[in-house]
C-alpha cells in the first residue's frame, strides 16, 4: 500500500514569536520594568521602618545595645515578706550627718580677781574652739592683709586690761564669794590645857578598851550553799558542778560587710548626735539642741515610757534622724546609746506612733560624728595660705580681730605665714566671753592655744607676771617668743647657704660666713631679737652694715643694705621685729639680697643650723604659779573641774 505524506508548508519552528503587546521584535535585556522597581522598593522601606521601630521598642531610648552587669549583694537581693512578722529595718537611702556646731563648748568657770585687799570669786563664761583651718568658714568680717611689719612689730608684752579676767578657781562656785587673807593671830587664843590626858590616865584608857580589839577577824557567809550533786548523783559524772564540762565553743568564720549604697544622696534625712555630759532630762537635751514641739515631746515620753525615767545619765548620747522638708523638719527615729553601746530604738511607724525599731546600722561618717570629731566641709580647690586660714577661721569662731593677730604672731615664729596649709592643720583656742553675748568683745582675752601645724602640735598658756604684763609660755614655762629670728626678711627668698663657695665677683672660692635672703629692693629688714645696736653704717665690702648685740653673746649682723632705717645708731635699743633697715646691693653684691650673719663669742656660726638659746623662761614662784594655771585650764578642757563647790549665799566671807 502507498502511503502519501502530506507536509505543511508551514514550520512552527521559523515563525516568530507571537507578541501580545504589539512588538515587533524580542525583548530588550537591558530593559527594566517600572512596576517591579516601585514594588521592590516601596517594600524595602516598609520593612526598614519596621525593623527600625522594633529595635527603638526594645533598647527603650538608651544609647547602648547591651546594659553593663551590675554586682548584686545579698542585701539587694528581695526577700520573702510575711505581713505579720514586717517591722521597721535599715533606710533604702544613705544618710547623711546633720552639720552642727559640736566643735565649739561653752563652759561656766569660777574665776578669782584681786580687788584691793581682797579676792573676789565669780562665775565667768568661757567658751572652747576647735578650728578647722581648712574648712570652708564664711568670710564673716573684713581682716587685714598680710604685712610683715604689723605681724612682728609690736613685740613688746601687752599691759593688762582693767577689767582683767583673773585667774581660774580650783573649783565651781555657783555664787560670789568676796575673801579677806589675813594672818592667823596665834598668840592671841587662850588655850585649855588642863584638857591633856598623863601618861597614866592613856594607859588605863587602852587597858580598859583593848579586850575589845582581840576578837579575831569575822568572817560571814553571803552566798546560798548550792550542792555540788545536785544536778549529778555520782561524782563521776561529766556534769557536775566540780567538773568543767567538755564543750568548747568554736566562733564560726563570718565576714559583715556594710550594705553597698549607691552614689546618690538623700537631702531630705539626716542625723543628728545630741551627748549628754551631765544628768539631764530627755526634753531638755532636745530642746537645747534645737527639737521643740510635738515631735520632740512624743520622743521624749517613747523614751521615758521605755527607760521608766525621764531623765539620762551623763554619757548617754541621743542619735537623732530628722526629715527635711520646705515647711519644717520632722523627727523619725531616735536611738539611744550608753557611751557607744546601744540601749533603744525608737521610730515613727505607718500610724505616726513612736514604736519600739531595730538599731540603724553605723556609717563611717557617723561614726566620725558619734565620735564628736565630725569634720566640717573643706575648701575645694587651692588651699589658703596661713595667714588667711587663721584669720577667716578666728572671726567665724566669735573672736576679735586682736585675738587673731595674737594667734598670728604666736604662730610666726614657727610657721611661714605666706605658705599653705594642710587639710589636718587645726588651732583650739579658750577664751572669755561677755556676759551677754556668744562671740567675743574687746574685753575678751586667750587663755589657751593648741596649733597643729604640718603635724607639729605647740601648745601655749597665758601667764600674768607681778609686774602686770602678759605673755604666752609653753606647757614648760619657756617662752613663745623666740631669742632670735631666723628669717630676717619675710618676703625674702633663701639664696646661698653659709659655707665655702666661689665668689661671684672676685672668682675664688671663700667662705661664706652667712645666708642671702634675696628679696626686691626696699623690702624691710626686721631685727631678728631684742638687743643694743652696736654699729650702724658703712663696711668696705659688706656695704651698709648693721650689727646688734643681743644677750649671752650673740651678734646679728645685716649687710648690704639699701638704707638703715631712721632711729638705728649705735646705742639704740631695738626689739625683736622692729624694722632697722631695707634690702639692696651695696658693697661686694650682684644683686638685692640681704647677707645675714649670726656671731656666737666672737665665731660667726650658721644661722639656719644653729641652736637657738631658749628665750625668757619662768622659775621658782612664777613657775609654780604657772603650773597651777596650766593644770587648771587641763582640766577644764578634759571635763574634769565640772565639780560644784556650794558655799553660803553671802557676799563676803573672811578667813
Amino acid at each position: 500500500m502507498n502511503q502519501q505524506i502530506v507536509t505543511n508548508s508551514s514550520d512552527p519552528g521559523d515563525e516568530p514569536p507571537l507578541i501580545t503587546d504589539g512588538r515587533r521584535g524580542p525583548p530588550d535585556r537591558r530593559e527594566v520594568s517600572a512596576r517591579w522597581l516601585a514594588g521592590t522598593f516601596l517594600t524595602g522601606i516598609t520593612a526598614s521602618l519596621l525593623i527600625g521601630v522594633a529595635l527603638f521598642a526594645a533598647l527603650d531610648g538608651r544609647q547602648q545595645l547591651a546594659t553593663p552587669p551590675e554586682l548584686v549583694t545579698k542585701e539587694e537581693m528581695p526577700a520573702k515578706s510575711d505581713a505579720q512578722d514586717s517591722t521597721k529595718g535599715n533606710r533604702v537611702i544613705a544618710t547623711v550627718t546633720k552639720q552642727k556646731s559640736r566643735d565649739r563648748r561653752r563652759m561656766e568657770v569660777s574665776t578669782m580677781q584681786k580687788v584691793g585687799e581682797r579676792e573676789v570669786i565669780r562665775t565667768k563664761p568661757f567658751e572652747y574652739v576647735r578650728m578647722a583651718l581648712a574648712a570652708d568658714h564664711p568670710a564673716s568680717r573684713q581682716y587685714p592683709a598680710f604685712d610683715a611689719m604689723a605681724v612682728f612689730s609690736d613685740g613688746a608684752k601687752q599691759q593688762v586690761q582693767a577689767a582683767s579676767t583673773g585667774q581660774i578657781y580650783g573649783a565651781k562656785v555657783e555664787s560670789e564669794i568676796s575673801l579677806r587673807t589675813i594672818d592667823f593671830p596665834v598668840n592671841a587664843g587662850n588655850y585649855d590645857s588642863a584638857s591633856d590626858l598623863t601618861s597614866d590616865e592613856v594607859e588605863k584608857v587602852v587597858r580598859s578598851t583593848g579586850q575589845l580589839l582581840t576578837d579575831g577577824d569575822v568572817q560571814i557567809a553571803s552566798l546560798h550553799y548550792v550542792d555540788p550533786l545536785r544536778f549529778g548523783n555520782s561524782g563521776d559524772s561529766p556534769y557536775t558542778l566540780t567538773q568543767p564540762l567538755g564543750v568548747r565553743i568554736t566562733q564560726e568564720n563570718v565576714s559583715v560587710s556594710n550594705r553597698l549604697l549607691d552614689g546618690e544622696t538623700n537631702t531630705g534625712f539626716s542625723e543628728d548626735i545630741i551627748p549628754f555630759r551631765s544628768d539631764s532630762k530627755i526634753i531638755d537635751a532636745l530642746n537645747k539642741s534645737g527639737y521643740e514641739g510635738e515631735d520632740a515631746d512624743n520622743i521624749a515620753e517613747a523614751l521615758s515610757k521605755l527607760m521608766n525615767s525621764p531623765r539620762l545619765k551623763a554619757g548617754s548620747v541621743l542619735r537623732v534622724g530628722v526629715t527635711s522638708s520646705e515647711e519644717e523638719d520632722h523627727i523619725v527615729r531616735v536611738t539611744l546609746y550608753n557611751g557607744t553601746t546601744h540601749i533603744v530604738t525608737v521610730a515613727l511607724d505607718d500610724q505616726n506612733q513612736y514604736v519600739p525599731s531595730d538599731e540603724p546600722e553605723m556609717t563611717p561618717l557617723l561614726q566620725t560624728a558619734f565620735d564628736d570629731n565630725a569634720p566640717p566641709p573643706t575648701i575645694r580647690g587651692e588651699l589658703p595660705s596661713v595667714y588667711d586660714a587663721v584669720y577667716k577661721a578666728a572671726l567665724a569662731y566669735g573672736m576679735t580681730n586682736d585675738m587673731a593677730r595674737q594667734l598670728i604672731k604666736m604662730l610666726a615664729n614657727d610657721v611661714d605665714l605666706q605658705s599653705k596649709i594642710t587639710r589636718s592643720d587645726a588651732i583650739e583656742a579658750f577664751f572669755s566671753l561677755p556676759e551677754d553675748s556668744e562671740s567675743a568683745n574687746e574685753e575678751s582675752q586667750l587663755l589657751y592655744v593648741s596649733a597643729n601645724m604640718g603635724g607639729t602640735t605647740k601648745k601655749f598658756y597665758r601667764y600674768q607676771s607681778p609686774e602686770g604684763s602678759v605673755e604666752f609660755y609653753d606647757e614648760n614655762g619657756r617662752s613663745a617668743q623666740q631669742f632670735l629670728i631666723r628669717k630676717p626678711v619675710p618676703n625674702g627668698v633663701f639664696g646661698s647657704p653659709f659655707g665655702g663657695r666661689r665668689h661671684p665677683i672676685l672668682g675664688y672660692v671663700r667662705m661664706h660666713t652667712g645666708v642671702d635672703w634675696r628679696a626686691p629692693r626696699g623690702s624691710p629688714i626686721l631685727a631678728a631679737g631684742n638687743g643694743v645696736v652696736e654699729k650702724a653704717g658703712w663696711a668696705n665690702g659688706y656695704g651698709n652694715q648693721t650689727i646688734i648685740r643681743h644677750g649671752n653673746g650673740y651678734q646679728t649682723s645685716y649687710n648690704h643694705q639699701n638704707a638703715i632705717a631712721s632711729g638705728i645708731t649705735p646705742g639704740a635699743r631695738v626689739r625683736q621685729g622692729q624694722l632697722i633697715g631695707y634690702v639692696g646691693s651695696t658693697g661686694l653684691s650682684t644683686g638685692p639680697h640681704l647677707h645675714y650673719e649670726v656671731i656666737v663669742n666672737g665665731a660667726k656660726v650658721d644661722p639656719m643650723r644653729i641652736r637657738m638659746p631658749q628665750s625668757q623662761s619662768l622659775g621658782g614662784k612664777q613657775l609654780e604659779v604657772f603650773t597651777r594655771e596650766r593644770n587648771r585650764i587641763d582640766q577644764l578642757l578634759d571635763g574634769k573641774g565640772d565639780a560644784p563647790a556650794k558655799v553660803a549665799n553671802t557676799s563676803q566671807a573672811k578667813s
